[in-house]
């Protein structure tokens, strides 16, 4: 088997005409041949985003060439490669990692309990975006692959490299529903999670928005947002060429305040933010709250095609309800305004609810190589998958719409899919 980089390339022939070895980084792949892969209608959920910010080269790139993902981070790019004579069938954005941190589905007590049984949960493989609890898809087909022949190289391709690693598990995260069910087609244990999602059902303004909702909720936010600005504090949408190095420099320091006091260090780096700032600029905004000619906090947002997704967020100063106002009604006021279908404001946070958005599931898939542990791990998913399921339905009944404006049922929502 032939060695490059840091670990061996695993080769394998999972079909007579598909080759699949480890990518070492982004920059082995044209990012014209990735961003195909990650666009097709073969890679996408019907009727979902055309172009999901997260899986771009540009922005996986940009974690790469900051140094945000390396070995000294824990997350070591190993992408896997399915190839037929040469030309891409398909791409899995895949990390051999050395812990547990920056991914939001959490396996920490499964690391706990086998390494109390003298195994060695690390290194695992993630197949993810780091730092990045957002559904997008995680098996990349290139246009006019048969999906299904694919997805099974793909996953061969993963297993060989765990094998060739020693890794103890694949996890693969935050991924569509549909690879979801073929990867538990596959063998791959099924894990379901929730975050809380706001939807535009047709809104004409913030207002129309707000004449949905319970007449307590609708006076609440108003409230809310009076408050948030009662200090004299304003708010710009920053996007696209507008976005300069200052902007950056505010934010940043608002992203690692924060990241500081959660994580113990941020983990995303400056460079980082500069280098998407000049690779994708028209995909991102930024809400930025100032008083007295000072930026005092900020968000920032990634525009896809169908949503908006808020990620990070952070202040200089504290006042209330200004974190509402900037992660979650100024995004909902502009996704109204560009017509987007949805507002993903990241992961846990069930105060969300009662800002009209709603549960909806997440799904990830684990494949575990000591069958002790796959077992033990396999029970628990069942339980864990009845708990979120019964939880959001209950949740589902909370929202704070008029009787006549429900939104729909979780279990039964299809068209799914930040802190």
């Amino acid at each position: 088997m032939e060695k490059t980089g840091p670990v061996a390339e695993p080769e394998l022939d999972p079909a007579p005409t598909l080759q699949v070895r480890a990518v070492t980084g982004l920059a082995e792949i044209p990012a014209a041949e990735w961003d195909a892969c990650a666009t097709s209608p073969e890679t996408l959920a019907a009727g979902d985003e055309t172009h999901n910010p997260f899986v771009s080269h540009a922005f996986l790139s940009a974690l790469e060439d900051s140094g945000c993902v390396s070995r000294r981070t824990g997350w070591l790019p190993l992408h896997v490669a399915v190839e037929r004579e040469g030309r891409l069938v398909g791409v899995a954005p895949c990390y051999l990692k050395s812990h547990s941190q920056g991914e939001y589905v959490f396996d920490h007590g499964w690391a706990d309990a086998y390494e109390r049984a003298g195994g060695t949960y690390y290194p695992k493989l993630q197949v993810s975006v780091p730092f990045t609890p957002v559904t997008g898809p995680r098996f990349l087909i290139a246009p006019g692959q048969d999906v299904a022949e694919a997805a099974s190289a793909l996953i061969a391709g993963l297993r060989a490299l765990r094998a060739e690693t020693k890794a103890s598990s694949i996890h693969v995260t935050f991924m569509q529903e549909r690879e979801w069910e073929q990867a538990g087609a596959l063998g791959l244990l099924q894990r379901l999670d929730q975050q809380f999602h706001w939807d535009n059902a047709g809104y004409a303004g913030f207002e129309d928005f707000l004449g949905a909702l319970s007449s307590r909720k609708r006076k609440a936010i108003r409230r809310e947002r009076r408050d948030a600005l009662s200090q004299g504090i304003t708010i710009e949408h920053v996007t696209g060429a507008d976005l300069t190095p200052a902007h950056w420099d505010a934010f940043y320091e608002f992203y690692a305040d924060t990241g500081a006091r959660k994580w113990g260090r941020p983990y995303l780096n400056r460079e980082f933010f500069g280098l998407i700032g000049e690779r994708m600029p028209e995909r991102i905004l930024l809400i930025m709250a100032k008083r007295e000619g000072r930026y005092v906090a900020g968000a920032i947002n990634f525009v896809g095609d169908v949503a908006l997704y808020g990620r990070n967020w952070g202040c200089v100063e504290d006042h209330p309800f200004l974190h509402f106002e900037v992660c979650y009604y100024q995004a909902i006021d502009f996704a109204i305004r560009r017509g987007l279908k949805r507002v993903e404001a990241g992961a846990q946070g069930e105060h969300k609810l009662t800002r009209g958005y709603r549960p909806v599931l997440m799904h990830s898939a684990h494949d575990i190589a000591d069958p002790a542990l796959r077992r033990a791990v396999a029970d628990y998913l069942r339980r864990e998958r009845d708990h979120v399921l019964e939880a959001a339905s209950v949740l589902g009944e909370m929202t704070p719409f008029r009787r006549d404006c429900t939104m729909a049922d979780p279990e039964t929502e299809k068209d799914e899919e930040r802190p």
